[in-house]
């Protein structure tokens, strides 16, 4: 593997690359490194690498000039291989990207300072943006050790014991099991016991659960991309974790909402609605389920409802349905459902509007996303309110702390039943781990 590195500050490398392993593995031949400093490529006497940005703003940008010239340098052309660029804009670096890479024979990794580069270079060359974290740090090369070190230890003959590479954090999409060495006992703590019984199958099995505990624990993120099957998923279930979702209530608002161009009014009560986000919300393990409306003959209507699939035959003949409405709670407003909460919890709840319009930058009312929304209910109840008909009229809109981004709002068309609407709002916010 042969590194070819873009730096204002060759300097920096020079021990991280000469020390254990990585110093081991250029000596062997397994690695080579070379580097080019842009300011060799300068033609002031004072070796300007950066000048103002076009369109004003604070800081400086680095000159196109001096990191072609760097790049051109590199030859032959094949020499580049892979042209990365250190950037806070590029894609997310990850194990899997490691591993592509580990199979090229050169990788160019170019080091950003400053405010950053011209753009114009992705206009030059085939260069791929690399974020190694979303932090700002003051140039690209901790970013490119970063990389270079994930990538070598790939590269055949790099770590003493190849597989070494394979049983680790996140190489099977979950972080890794803890270590142990001797003493068997220090201050107290001891070793695991079946790491001392030798029986192999049991130790892989603690260390995979244990992975899994420690995945669900600090990156719950991650699984949403593990490979995981039925009897991880049974044991992940077992496992303490935050259920959020116990602080989400949903509020199916029938008055008032938009019915005509942009009257307010009272819609009809839906029996697919309430049957279909009641099961929606016991998946998800909401709070509760208040389906809202001031007419009597609507509350009768929900009442029957209700009785059937809790107290009547409905009930009787599905256990599941029945469990669905039992979460289902009738009011009159949405004041009511708020009280209800209220009461129930013993906080005032935060009330989560829905609407399909995107912000215009002059609502008072903040639009939330769902990572916002789960930040919410880490410290306190939130009603999610629903609209039945065309949406929630303003009056509403205007009584939320919050309202969720639209479901869609990039190609147009972003017309959902509501019942669609809530699943798909309950499962961004919480997903199969809150």
């Amino acid at each position: 593997m042969h590194f070819n590195i873009i730096s204002l500050f060759p300097e920096f490398f020079d021990s991280p690359l000469s020390a254990a392993l990585m110093g081991k593995a250029r000596q062997s031949g397994i690695l080579a490194v070379d580097f080019f400093n842009p300011r060799d490529h300068t033609t002031d006497n004072h070796h300007s690498v950066d000048d103002r940005p076009y369109g004003g703003g604070p800081g400086m940008v680095m000159l196109l000039d001096p990191l072609v010239q760097s790049l051109r340098s590199i030859t032959p052309e094949s020499a580049r291989g892979r042209i990365l660029v250190m950037a806070p804009s590029g894609e997310p670096f990850c194990q899997a990207k490691a591993r592509q890479w580990a199979l090229e024979k050169h990788l160019t990794l170019v080091c950003g300072r400053y405010e950053g580069i011209d753009a114009r270079l992705a206009d030059l060359f085939d260069i791929e943006y690399v974020n190694v974290g979303d932090a700002v740090l003051n140039g690209g090369e901790t970013a490119a050790l970063h990389i270079i070190e994930a990538v070598s230890r790939l590269v055949p003959g790099f770590m003493g014991k190849e597989e070494s590479g394979d049983d680790e954090s996140f190489s099977a999409g979950l972080l890794e099991y803890p270590h142990y060495t001797r003493p068997e006992a220090f201050e107290g703590h001891a070793v695991p016991e079946i790491l001392r019984s030798g029986d192999h199958a049991r130790i892989a099995a603690w260390r995979h659960e244990k992975s899994l505990q420690a995945t669900l624990r600090v990156r719950p993120a991650l699984l949403a991309e593990a490979p995981l099957n039925q009897k991880d998923a049974a044991y992940l279930d077992l496992q303490p974790r935050r259920r959020l979702g116990r602080n989400l209530n949903i509020a199916l608002l029938h008055y008032p909402v938009i019915i005509e161009g942009k009257n307010s009014g009272c819609s009809s009560l839906t029996n697919l609605d309430i049957h279909d986000i009641a099961r929606s919300s016991c998946t998800y393990g909401l709070g509760g389920f208040y389906v809202a409306s001031p007419l009597d003959d609507q509350m009768q209507v929900l009442a029957d409802i209700l009785h059937h699939w809790t107290a009547g035959a409905g009930g009787r003949g599905n256990a599941d349905r029945k469990k669905a409405f039992s979460v289902v709670r009738p009011v009159r407003l949405l004041e009511d459902a708020v009280a209800d909460l209220a009461a129930r919890t013993g906080q005032q709840p935060l009330l989560l509007g829905t609407s399909a319009r995107w912000a215009d930058g002059k609502d008072k009312v903040p639009q939330l996303s769902p990572s916002g929304v789960r930040q919410w209910l880490e410290h306190s109840p939130v009603l999610l309110i629903l609209g039945t008909g065309h949406g929630l009229a303003p009056e509403v809109l205007a009584l939320c702390d919050g309202i969720m981004r639209p479901i869609r709002y990039l190609d147009g068309y972003n017309h959902l039943s509501v019942r669609a609407a809530a699943a798909i709002v309950a499962d961004r916010i919480l997903g199969d781990i809150y």
